[in-house]
């Protein structure tokens, strides 16, 4: 769906540039068709070694004449970015991905009829495991949807949800990887404690995670079924599993989803 459309990007950091690999990749588009605008002249010096894209610190430039945009900034950035770019690519196809940014939002200062996907990626895109969430604007097409959804599924998998539950989105899977990696590290820590070299232990606990959540994804049963799986009367996992309770764990990653949510609305001005 991509052959033959001309695309900018604005921000080549680390979400851009896995975008741009994956896009690269997958052979979707020769990387002649890319254009990549960033403030950081040694950025743009990496993305166009590594893609042999087209770079520009100029915004303009990036989408000028673009099919599609894919607007990769810092969500405190992008009005200024907007302003900017206004005018420049009035038929693209923009896709956001900056968290609480709402497609209203950028529709109001692109012009009334620009076409918005908003997405929210997460950092294990960078390797081809990212879980993304897709809502569509007001004037975003079926269409536009299913390029958008073509994009995502190039760095990981891809859902569709109402803009409403954004927020939430960002707070539990765009967030999420900060959630599993503060785990592993105190998993780690807690094997290097009992003995454990820190490489095994790094090794046995990402392992342990990366094997837990494939069974989660790939089997009929719940999550808490697979925990009792796991679970004996009287054995090691039940011995733990007290302690977590008695810290309240289940209680606490709620409590920073819901924080992070409310962040991701705060961003966005709703809160």
């Amino acid at each position: 769906m991509l052959e033959g459309r001309n695309i900018g990007v604005v921000g080549g950091g680390k979400m851009g540039g896995a975008l741009i690999e994956g896009i690269i990749s997958r052979g979707m588009v020769g990387a002649s068709a890319l254009t990549v605008a960033d403030t950081e002249a040694g950025r743009l010096e990496e993305l166009a070694k590594a893609y042999g894209v087209r770079v520009t610190a100029d915004n303009r430039e990036a989408v000028r004449g673009a099919d599609l945009v894919i607007l990769s900034v810092k969500p405190q950035n992008m009005a200024e970015v907007l302003s900017g770019i206004a005018g420049a690519a009035s038929k693209a196809l923009f896709v956001s991905i900056a968290a609480g940014i709402s497609t209203a939002f950028i529709e109001e200062r692109l012009g009334v009829g620009v076409r918005v996907v908003r997405v929210m990626p997460n950092l294990p895109a960078l390797i081809g495991e990212g879980a993304a969430a897709l809502a569509p604007g007001a004037f975003a097409t079926k269409s536009d949807l299913d390029l958008a959804r073509q994009i995502f599924t190039a760095v990981g998998i891809a859902v569709e949800v109402e803009e409403s539950l954004m927020d939430a989105v960002t707070g539990l899977s765009g967030s999420g990887p900060g959630y599993a990696f503060l785990i592993i590290e105190a998993l780690v820590e807690a094997g290097v404690r009992m003995g454990l070299a820190p490489g095994v232990a790094l090794k046995l606990a990402s392992q342990s995670l990366l094997g837990a959540a494939k069974l989660a994804l790939r089997e009929e049963k719940t999550p808490a079924q697979l925990r009792e799986m796991v679970t004996s009367p009287g054995g090691t996992t039940l011995a733990g599993l007290k302690v977590l309770g008695e810290g309240r764990l289940r209680e606490t990653l709620i409590a920073a989803v819901e924080a992070a949510t409310l962040r991701s609305a705060e961003l966005g001005g709703r809160r």
